[in-house]
């Protein structure tokens, strides 16, 4: 145990021990025939003995004696528990309001039974035969269900949140049907509870309370049940049901609030509607749309056929009318929208001018985590399309940390040094997403490995031979991984994805490019993306091009001249393709040489330093050497000099 539990623990075990002593000769009797001790003894006297024995209590403070003593008086007078023995309640029109103001007076006490108190309400609500009556029973009823989760980590069990999602839907019928009650949460108290209050001349009867509460605190229990459920079980399968029920409470919640034109509440709820849809495929948001659609009347929501337009009416709503923070949830959700559908360059434009990422480390975290699945959302569409530069930038951010899971709240990272306090991974563990709302780790590492392949490989060609080049690194990442695999002594047949990627990456080095075609493509995961064989293809394809970059850079200085049309046999691409990657080559000042165009042939030109830039690069990197030297030592001396000790010692 850590020292809080054990602290706790001890205290505990001192606690029980000074109330035994209360009752040592009713233990020493129990010990002597456990079996027949309460068979003589009825229940009231049970009762009774326990009551009593509350009393010698003593040692705590008075006023909490106090406040337990009139905690059981009411719950005497008003909730005697119906059993052997016992009385059962009697509930008609004419103690409704004053049981109703019994069971709201002992909710949250020490001594409340909360099983009871939903029993008793449960009766209420049949007894009630007008709206007015409903919907303040109904109002609490929802409450009381609520009051079983209990703690950070606690949530509600299953049964329970079902019911919550009953009564709330009864509430919102009755709303619904009677448009002169209206449940708002700025109504001043009305302290004459025990009347009935009716419509008269088309006045509005206003009743306090929050829907939208209602709504907010449904949808977060079920996330939390989902967090807690294992997500390999058919357990999980079986929750992930419920959310179409709960999707069409707040379609219907938000229906509601817009008759009633409450902009702020039709922002929460427009905004819980966008959450539930954004990072869901086009053919599951239609099919949860119609599946709500069957669920409520036609005249709330209808089916939809292109999932665009819903999430553009969504977000649009949102910037108009939300406030700062969720405009900016919106505008992440939308452009994570474009991006899992393929629409990279609408993404990127939405993303550029919103300067998001000027402004993003000042929100919270949970937003922050969004817009970090938005940035590799956004590097997975741009991998898909081709644009491998684009897309390890969008994920260098993310991938080149070493801390994804944390990133995406998919997990805790494990603590090297230090340890978390209890209170904060109590609180990491809340903004863990749901399993369903995963991206695949193995899949962006094996996109964002393979993107660092295609753009180092060539660079490290490049630069290979100067000082000042090795120090243009595109990833760090994959530069190590790349060092460590090929000081291994010996290296079998790759096993997992970074096996292949790094196999892969030796034979593009030395220009064996279908060597590395097959090696990337024998990696399993790419499955898992949508149209793998044009990925697989695409791949194929760029592993070519920067085969030949990487060739030319490599051997660029053992040649005068290379005939185009034999590159293009050795590569297997298309002349135009090699003549086009060579221009470029040489329009950047990556090469120095000259197409001639009447023989087809790349002139290499040599280009030898003269005496004054030869000593100056020299120069340059024995400069280099020194500063590195002495901020070495400097390093070594520092921690030396705060151990030195003080004068007068």
């Amino acid at each position: 145990m850590n020292a809080s539990n054990a602290k706790a623990l001890n205290s505990m075990k001192q606690k029980v021990k000074k109330n035994n002593r209360l009752y040592e000769k009713e233990i020493q009797e129990y010990e002597k025939d456990p079996d027949n001790y309460d068979v003589e003894q009825d229940e009231e006297e049970v009762v009774e003995t326990k009551r009593k024995a509350k009393k010698p209590k003593k040692d705590l403070s008075e006023s909490e004696d106090e406040d337990e003593q009139k905690g059981e008086e009411e719950v005497d007078d008003g909730f005697t528990p119906v059993g052997a023995g016992g009385k059962s309640i009697e509930l008609n029109q004419e103690n409704l309001f004053k049981k109703l103001r019994e069971v709201i007076d002992a909710r949250g006490k020490k001594n409340t039974n909360r099983e009871e108190q939903v029993r008793i309400l449960e009766r209420l609500l049949v007894v009630a035969n007008n709206p007015y009556q409903k919907i303040h029973v109904l109002l609490n009823l929802i409450s009381a269900q609520f009051d079983f989760a209990v703690g950070l980590s606690g949530y509600m069990s299953i049964p329970f949140w079902k019911n919550a999602e009953k009564y709330l839907n009864n509430l919102l019928t009755i709303l619904e049907s009677n448009r002169g009650y209206v449940v708002k949460e700025a109504v001043p108290e009305d302290d004459d509870i025990d009347k009935d209050r009716i419509p008269e001349n088309g006045q509005t009867v206003f009743i306090r309370g929050s829907i939208v509460a209602f709504v907010d605190r449904l949808d977060e229990e079920f996330t939390k049940s989902l967090q807690n459920i294992d997500p390999h079980t058919t357990d999980y399968v079986d929750r992930l049901k419920d959310e179409v029920g709960l999707y069409a409470v707040i379609v219907r919640s938000n229906e509601y609030f817009k008759s009633l034109e409450l902009t702020d509440a039709i922002c929460r709820t427009t905004m819980r509607r966008l959450e539930h849809l954004y990072f869901k495929p086009d053919t599951v948001i239609v099919a949860v749309e119609n599946a709500t659609a069957s669920l409520l009347p036609s005249n709330i929501i209808k089916p939809v056929k292109d999932s665009e337009d819903l999430i553009h009416d969504l977000c649009v709503h949102l910037y108009k009318n939300a406030n700062s923070l969720q405009r900016t949830r919106a505008m992440l959700c939308h452009i994570y929208h474009h991006a899992l559908h393929n629409r990279y360059f609408v993404a990127r434009d939405m993303l550029l001018m919103s300067h998001l990422q000027e402004t993003i480390h000042q929100a919270d975290i949970t937003t922050q985590i969004l817009h970090n699945r938005t940035m590799v959302q956004l590097g997975l569409c741009a991998f898909r399309e081709g644009m491998i530069k684009e897309a390890h930038t969008c994920l260098q951010d993310i991938s080149g940390t070493g801390r994804v899971k944390e990133l995406l709240a998919q997990g805790l990272q494990a603590q090297r040094y230090g340890s978390v306090s209890p209170e904060q991974e109590k609180l990491e563990r809340q903004r863990q997403l749901p399993f369903h709302m995963h991206i695949n780790l193995e899949l962006l590492e094996c996109v964002y490995l393979t993107c660092s392949m295609l753009l180092e490989i060539p660079n490290m060609a490049a630069n290979g031979n100067s000082t000042e080049g090795r120090k243009k690194v595109i990833s760090k990442p994959f530069r190590r991984m790349l060092d460590y695999n090929s000081r291994q002594v010996f290296s079998g047949p790759p096993e997992n994805t970074r096996d292949h990627i790094m196999g892969a990456a030796k034979a593009l080095a030395s220009a064996e490019w279908q060597k590395s075609i097959d090696l990337i493509n024998s990696i399993k995961i790419w499955e898992l993306m949508p149209s793998s064989d044009k990925i697989k293809e695409m791949l194929g394809r760029k592993i070519q091009e920067e085969g030949l970059r990487t060739y030319l850079f490599a051997n660029a200085s053992y040649y005068s001249s290379v005939g185009l049309e034999q590159l293009a046999k050795m590569f297997d691409l298309p002349l135009t393709t090699v003549v086009s990657i060579v221009s470029k080559m040489v329009w950047n000042e990556e090469l120095s040489a000259s197409i001639d165009q009447v023989t087809n042939v790349v002139v290499l030109h040599r280009v030898e330093p003269t005496k004054l830039q030869s000593l100056a690069l020299a120069f340059a990197e024995k400069a280099a050497a020194f500063v590195e030297g002495n901020e070495k030592l400097l390093e070594t001396k520092t921690p030396q000099q705060n151990e030195r000790p003080k004068k007068g010692k």
